[in-house]
């Protein structure tokens, strides 16, 4: 691991290139995703926010979203989605070192989400964590299980997120993109040169105002006031969000391939942050990925958060051949990036 702290914009960044983790705990063996069955049109999300479906359809490229049920929380769509990574990677639950949950709607304040995880799915060898990176939280915690595993060692990594739980119905800005879901991969041995080639992982804390929720941490315990305010719910300034994500994720795009010592033309499958879909259409020429297949579940999904990469990296999975490179690109509040370099 190399620490480096030459970014041009000043951020916390840790770079990781390895390859000789890549036979012994360094690959996804496994991709499994799922979503409510609750489907949600722009007709339903316009109604209460006071605008039209084509304005929800021309801004962002969503179609539908799904929403959880009342009674599921996290934990329930999480259990789904490592179900079925696990029988992707025929893999019995416990065989599992490690069980990790990158999530910003977890079940509970505590005790984490992983916790409840790791004992639905029987994984009674595993530690169990959650980590909160908001949307880029599972490329964060990909890294974070890939380099806690021993030579030999498995582990499951979960993004998932219920955003609607957390949006106001009525704010156009935050209930047109947001959807929930899970994702999930097994981690472990893979032969030869597969599996995770390089990670690069930055914070710009001085943009963490971008993307909040004011209430219910230590700093502004929920009351109240706070529920009468309105401070629970998520907020989003999406001109800002837009303008970090294109002053930032091209030239880290360009710089960690660069640093891998992989040309653009030879990433075979890009997995993007499913923030919004004008947005990735405009980001598309600037990250010059000509042979690339882009791969979105966004139109029918939304934007699911810290699901959203392996969501879509798992609806890809037949699409991608041994030996293909696949870019996985997440980007959230805080603000954070993180950049993962696979060979399938």
């Amino acid at each position: 691991m190399t620490h480096r702290d030459d970014c041009r914009c000043g951020c916390a960044l840790a770079s990781f290139a390895d390859g000789g983790l890549a036979g012994t705990a360094g690959g996804i063996l496994g991709c499994g995703g799922y979503v409510p069955d609750r489907v949600v049109d722009n007709t339903q999300a316009a109604a209460a926010a006071g605008v039209t479906p084509q304005w929800i359809e021309s801004r962002t490229g969503i179609l539908a979203r799904r929403y959880a049920h009342p009674d599921q929380a996290a934990s329930d769509l999480a259990e789904h989605a490592a179900h079925a990574a696990l029988r992707d990677a025929g893999l019995a639950a416990d065989r599992l070192g490690l069980v990790v949950v990158a999530t910003s709607t977890p079940d509970f304040p505590q005790p984490p989400t992983a916790c409840l995880l790791q004992h639905r799915i029987g994984a009674r060898h595993a530690a169990a964590f959650d980590l909160n990176a908001v949307c880029s939280g599972f490329v964060y915690a990909l890294e974070a299980a890939r380099r806690m595993l021993p030579p030999g060692g498995h582990a499951l990594v979960v993004g998932v997120d219920i955003y609607s739980r957390i949006i106001d119905p009525t704010d156009r800005r935050t209930v047109s993109l947001f959807g929930d879901g899970a994702g999930a991969v097994v981690v472990g041995p893979l032969p030869g040169n597969r599996g995770v080639l390089a990670t690069e992982l930055a914070s710009h804390g001085e943009h963490q105002d971008l993307i909040k929720v004011e209430a219910g941490g230590s700093r502004m315990p929920a009351s109240k006031e706070t529920l009468q305010d309105g401070l629970h719910y998520f907020t989003m300034d999406g001109h800002g969000v837009k303008t970090f994500v294109k002053d930032h994720l091209p030239g880290a795009v360009h710089r960690f391939l660069a640093h891998a010592g992989v040309a653009a033309t030879e990433i075979r499958h890009f997995v993007p942050h499913q923030a919004n879909g004008r947005m990735i259409d405009a980001l598309l020429p600037e990250l010059d990925l000509p042979h690339a297949a882009v791969h979105r579940t966004l139109d029918r999904y939304g934007n699911t958060g810290a699901a959203s990469v392996p969501l879509t990296l798992a609806a890809a999975r037949d699409l991608i051949h041994p030996g293909d490179l696949v870019l996985l690109a997440g980007f959230g509040g805080g603000m954070t990036t993180g950049l993962t370099l696979l060979r399938w």
